[in-house]
């Protein structure tokens, strides 16, 4: 525990600016804001010159980096399952009588919600055709069994224990050092049991900003996907022409809804939203699994965990490797999101586990989003699977041979009943989606900028929640698809060292706890 001097040391928010209702905390909202600004003014004025440096950055990084990627990702979940089965798994976040703030639905609604976002919307059923077309690890895809098999595991494996593990390291960390150490809830408290007081320092300053950056640009990957499907869904069903003024507009409006919820606080806005999003969720995957071969997605489901698990470490290698376009374009990627979503998604988690084990944080954080996003993957993907090998809708397949993912669900909506209804339930998941994320990002960025302040003046909340937007619009404006990819790679890869960094402060402040 921080002894009292050291209590006023971190309070790191005491000289703070008040400035056009925002929070001048130090250097970190100065550096960051500024630097983003300086990003989106500079990629709108020079777009062709910053779409080809996009380019060669996604191809340098995916094909130099690799190693790092898929090496830390492996490391995490190493780590993750020796905190479960130690005595440390023990220790409750916030002392030995803390209770939950909230219930275990509530907390799973705002963690999946936060962690998973638009992606399952957007790969839940592309992923596994993709896969099923070019299958990794050398499957000859003329081989169907075998090819469906490594399908679903190689997308469960992109959603399964990686990145959830990135999470809860972030989220372990800093809810252990607010609720264990009495420190602020911002990214350098991490370090706390490593560094000391020397976190209030430049290094403190450099962790905060990278964790921004970091943040701030996974999130405005998201929003840039769930613009492409909302507008494919809009073009699908009412003929809405899916421009770029289009997309442009949907992100425009989406945070300025976004905006509101933000402004209503943790528990009206983000709360209410995350539970009616997974309620939404569960109440449509349970239509596909009804109305679909329900006893042979049932079945696969638990034929894909079991490939999965068999899988994970081939996957997981990435030596003597043959297969660039699925370990470059989809793991590295992958995990380069997930990297970058870490400071996000673990902050918001950490805020709300108060009273939870270390043992219950990451047991859940690693198991129960696996079988979801499994069971999820299943039932999307294999419904979609079964119509074209049965020699019926080809729809699907067609729209991921055209590079249309954004239109993969809506084509496997079609084949449906009540096709209109679903299409029209599915277009309001990623807009929930869609505001979920960008309202709880505003929350977390806005804490780290204003020195783990939960309290940060509203003003700063719709100024982060508006850079969101402006800085998905600005990637999807000049460089689409890569652009948005790139920023998650830029950003994620300083942060898979960060994370490293955790790993030992998490298990020396532990020990030091027990």
């Amino acid at each position: 525990m921080p002894t009292n001097d050291t209590q006023t040391d971190y309070r790191i928010g005491r000289d703070n600016i008040q400035f056009l209702g925002l929070d001048i905390h130090n250097p970190v909202f100065a550096v960051s804001s500024l630097t983003i600004i300086a990003f989106v003014v500079g990629v709108l004025a020079f777009r062709e010159a910053a779409a080809a440096t996009f380019d060669a950055l996604h191809t340098w990084l995916t094909s130099t980096f690799d190693w790092v990627f898929l090496g830390a990702g492996n490391i995490f979940i190493l780590f993750c399952l020796l905190l479960v089965v130690t005595p440390l798994g023990r220790i409750r976040l916030g002392g030995p009588d803390a209770k939950p703030d909230y219930s275990t639905w509530s907390w799973f609604a705002m963690l999946f919600a936060a962690g998973i976002g638009i992606g399952l919307m957007f790969f839940g059923v592309a992923e596994p055709i993709t896969h099923f077309r070019n299958p990794p690890l050398g499957i000859d895809a003329a081989d169907t069994a075998a090819a469906q098999r490594m399908a679903f595991a190689a997308a469960i494996f992109h959603w399964g224990l990686h990145p959830w593990a990135m999470y809860a390291i972030v989220a372990l960390a800093l809810a252990f050092a607010a609720y264990n150490l009495g420190l602020p809830l911002t990214l350098r408290s991490a370090f706390y049991p490593v560094l000391g007081k020397a976190v209030w320092g430049r290094f403190g300053h450099l962790i905060d900003v990278l964790a921004v950056f970091a943040a701030l640009f996974g999130l405005a990957t998201s929003l840039g996907l769930g613009a492409e499907q909302t507008a494919a869904g809009l073009a699908h069903i009412f003929g809405v022409a899916a421009t770029g003024t289009t997309k442009v507009l949907i992100i425009a409006i989406i945070t300025f809804i976004a905006v509101a919820s933000v402004v209503a606080g943790m528990d009206r806005g983000v709360k209410r939203l995350s539970q009616a999003n997974l309620l939404l969720a569960l109440l449509l995957l349970a239509f596909v699994l009804a109305v679909g071969p329900t006893l042979d997605l049932l079945a696969g489901f638990a034929d894909s965990l079991g490939h999965y698990l068999a899988t994970i470490g081939p996957l997981s290698n990435w030596a003597g490797r043959t297969d660039f376009d699925f370990m470059h374009g989809w793991t590295t990627f992958f995990w380069a999101w997930w990297l970058s979503w870490s400071p996000f998604v673990g902050m918001f988690i950490a805020r709300v586990s108060r009273g939870r084990t270390v043992r219950e944080l990451v047991g859940c954080m690693l198991i129960v989003p696996t079988l979801v996003s499994a069971l999820w993957m299943n039932v999307f993907g294999a419904t979609a699977l079964s119509h074209y090998l049965n020699g019926g809708h080809t729809a699907v397949v067609e729209a991921v041979q055209a590079q249309q993912p954004e239109l993969a669900l809506f084509r496997m909506l079609e084949a449906l009943p009540l096709a209109g209804v679903t299409s029209i339930i599915g277009i309001l998941l990623v807009v929930i989606f869609f505001v979920t994320s960008s309202d709880s990002g505003s929350l977390v960025i806005d804490t780290i900028t204003a020195g783990g302040k939960l309290d940060a003046p509203v003003a700063q909340r719709v100024f982060w929640c508006v850079f969101e937007g402006i800085v998905a619009i600005t990637l999807l404006v000049s460089g689409g698809l890569v652009a948005l990819q790139t920023a998650s790679l830029v950003t994620g890869f300083p942060f898979a060292l960060v994370l490293l960094g955790m790993c030992y402060s998490i298990w020396k402040g532990l020990r030091a706890a027990r």
